[in-house]
């Protein structure tokens, strides 16, 4: 009896293992293929930056307290622009450049109180790759972040911002007005081979911060530091200060970017002034 017992569950267990195989294969098969879904979804393509930052369609949505990272295998890649965005909202963010292990020869902290009508965009310098770029949202979790990392299309100084350079020795600042025709200014920041420790500053206004980057570079001559500034109104200043020490001077170029020549204030200048009256009167 008992014999007939061990065999009957024998065969019933070997009967039922063919309806575990399938079953694990089945979720394998599932589980591969939500893999492959993710992995398409995150998947990152090299697209122009021109038209003006309004590429949201391939940027990267960066939830608040998460990390992006966009890696570069290739050492034909010199250049990479960051471009960040928010819909509206502030933006508040930690850039750094990844060479290998444990080294970070780029970082910058990133504010803008409105990503939407001033968004964020810098070109870092990634020689001998391979390189990684890492964008973490250090905001809350209700101010997401779109970025876009590209390497094919990037911005370039033009021939006036490499021209005129103006040398800002450590602890010192310089300031820099602009017009209201102008819509965006160029910031170009290097030094001779010395560490790179700045602040750059958008002012619109008596210590009404718009936008404000701190940034280090460990070497100003092989990585400067190039972006392109929002200046959108009237009374925007740009100050650049040197938070390195006296030993550690740089040099800044902040030109104009692109003016508006259509910008009419409606003001004319030494005209007649009437108030509550009649012309000619």
């Amino acid at each position: 009896m008992a014999l007939s017992l061990i065999s009957s569950s024998l065969s019933f267990q070997a009967a039922a293992a063919p309806k575990s195989v399938v079953s694990r294969s089945a979720v394998s098969m599932q589980i591969g293929a939500v893999q492959g879904v993710g992995t398409a979804n995150m998947a990152g393509g090299v697209v122009p930056t021109r038209g003006r930052y309004e590429g949201v369609d391939s940027a990267i949505l960066v939830q608040g307290g998460s990390l992006r990272t966009w890696s570069y295998r290739s050492p034909a890649i010199e250049q990479v622009q960051v471009v960040l965005s928010t819909e509206g909202r502030p933006l508040d963010a930690d850039i750094e450049l990844w060479h290998g292990p444990d080294n970070t020869p780029c970082k910058m902290r990133v504010y803008v109180e409105n990503g939407q009508l001033r968004p964020f965009s810098a070109v870092v310098e990634t020689p001998r790759g391979p390189n990684t770029v890492a964008i973490r949202n250090i905001g809350q979790i209700e101010f997401p972040i779109a970025a876009n990392v590209v390497a094919d299309v990037v911005d370039m100084p033009s021939a006036d911002c490499v021209q005129s350079s103006t040398t800002i020795q450590g602890g010192a600042l310089r300031t820099y007005p602009f017009d209201p025709s102008v819509d965006s200014v160029q910031v170009l920041l290097k030094t001779d081979g010395r560490p790179l420790n700045a602040r750059i500053e958008l002012l619109q206004g008596p210590n009404n911060n718009k936008q404000v980057i701190e940034l280090y570079t460990e070497d100003g001559c092989d990585r400067p530091f190039f972006c392109v500034l929002e200046t959108p109104g009237s009374g925007n200043v740009v100050r650049v200060v040197n938070t390195a020490p006296v030993e550690f001077p740089m040099t800044a170029s902040v030109v104009p970017g692109s003016i508006n020549n259509d910008m009419n204030s409606g003001a004319v200048l030494g005209g007649d002034v009437v108030i509550g009256g009649d012309v000619g009167w």
